[in-house]
């Protein structure tokens, strides 16, 4: 294939930058939160169902989500598009995903509008709730179920203040812990209940010896959600809901293994109590990064823009559902700047920013980025199948022998 393909596709999704830029805008006007976006869905499916996709609706226990699909008659590749389109509550879309899911969804068209020609399958996968809550993560849900088996790789962007490559991100394991006692009068007769509001703060106390030891390099926050109805009342149930954050999934696995296994069985046996440990969303993995495919999207960067595109080097900058998938396939996650240095996630500075002009026109480099990417592993075998070998030298590295 000639050089053409990249300047049809660069030419394509300009041609189609008025219904894109439309499309974030709409979805930026109308924020849903996680597995409650509906409008998000029909916006974003009424464009990929225009350029000839067929997708299926409602994923994997996910209703606001959906597979996107266009295929050529030829053999080749299966190359992914991740779409995001959760807002978060009260202050909308403070991380930019009006952009990420139209971003990905422009990228997708880009590709379908060659992908005759090029041979194979072009995917985009609408995957609600990044942003975590109940039934959070679908990127997880759908890691479970299989859905990326047959994806050779995948790609997205995230809006941010700077321009540098997929970044480290830290793994999540979302919990409740509760514990179960017996009511009783607190006044007149407290020696027969069975206080779960003093178990659960003994937790609290315990779970604060181990981070200043055994678990000193996890980042735990948590909250009480349930603490008793009256303080006349011996509490019989007790509730708090926790984060815990650690540079790789294996450790903070084994936190939770620990927490399950030794600290809470201590702590029943204590106060007589009866305990539980469960995931409120789905947990969620760190990053296994491929540097071949940031090497590549670096390039493609800097012959777009004439500009040079950093890496972030080791520090980890966050949690993302899309870690969960670089554990099965290859994925680049770069990060494309909306606005200046002092920009900072999840706040109302970046929600405007979500709908500036400059993040508007990140949005359009975005999915020309993405799109030109996602050509060089369709035009040429030998790079995608480096890639797919540098992910599992990663993959070999990663994991604890």
């Amino acid at each position: 294939m000639s050089k053409a393909e990249n300047i049809r596709l660069v030419e394509f999704i300009d041609e189609n930058k008025i219904q894109l830029i439309t499309a974030s805008k709409e979805i930026h006007s109308n924020p849903e939160i996680g597995n409650q976006e509906f409008f998000a869905q029909k916006t974003l499916g009424k464009v990929l169902e225009d350029n000839n996709f067929i997708i299926e609706y409602g994923v994997a226990s996910h209703k606001t989500g959906f597979i996107a699909k266009k295929s050529s008659s030829k053999p080749g590749p299966k190359i992914a598009f991740l779409a995001e389109y959760d807002a978060l509550p009260t202050i909308g879309h403070g991380c930019g995903h009006n952009l990420i899911g139209v971003a990905s969804v422009g990228a997708g068209i880009g590709i379908g509008y060659l992908i005759e020609e090029l041979g194979g399958e072009v995917y985009v996968f609408g995957t609600p709730s990044e942003e975590g809550g109940d039934n959070g993560s679908a990127k997880a849900t759908y890691v479970n179920k299989g859905l990326f088996n047959e994806i050779d790789a995948a790609l997205m962007f995230h809006p941010g203040n700077g321009n540098f490559t997929t970044p480290n991100t830290i793994s999540v394991e979302p919990i409740d812990i509760e514990f179960f006692g017996k009511t009783a009068h607190a006044a007149s007769a407290p020696e027969q209940g069975i206080n779960a509001l003093h178990a659960l703060i003994h937790f609290y106390n315990v779970l604060h010896s181990y981070q200043l030891s055994k678990f000193k390099d996890l980042n735990i926050h948590g909250v009480i959600l349930d603490g008793g109805k009256a303080p006349n009342v011996i509490p019989d149930y007790a509730r708090a809901r926790f984060y815990l954050r650690a540079k790789t999934s294996y450790e903070s696995k084994e936190a939770v293994e620990i927490i399950s296994k030794n600290i809470l069985p201590g702590i029943d046996q204590t106060f007589g109590t009866k305990s539980k440990l469960t995931y409120f969303q789905n947990r969620v993995d760190h990053f296994i990064l491929t540097p071949k495919f940031d090497e590549l999207f670096g390039r493609i960067y800097e012959k777009l823009t004439s500009e040079k595109i950093y890496s972030n080097g080791s520090k980890s900058i966050g949690s993302t559902d899309a870690s969960n998938v670089s554990h099965v396939i290859p994925v680049i996650h770069p990060h494309l700047a909306i606005g200046d240095a002092s920009l900072t996630g999840h706040t109302i500075e970046f929600t405007n920013a979500a709908a500036s002009d400059k993040g508007f026109d990140t949005l359009i480099l975005a999915s020309k980025l993405l799109g030109l990417t996602a050509l060089e592993l369709y035009k040429n075998p030998d790079s995608l199948y480096g890639i797919k070998e540098n992910w599992i030298e990663q993959k070999n590295i990663d994991t604890p022998i």
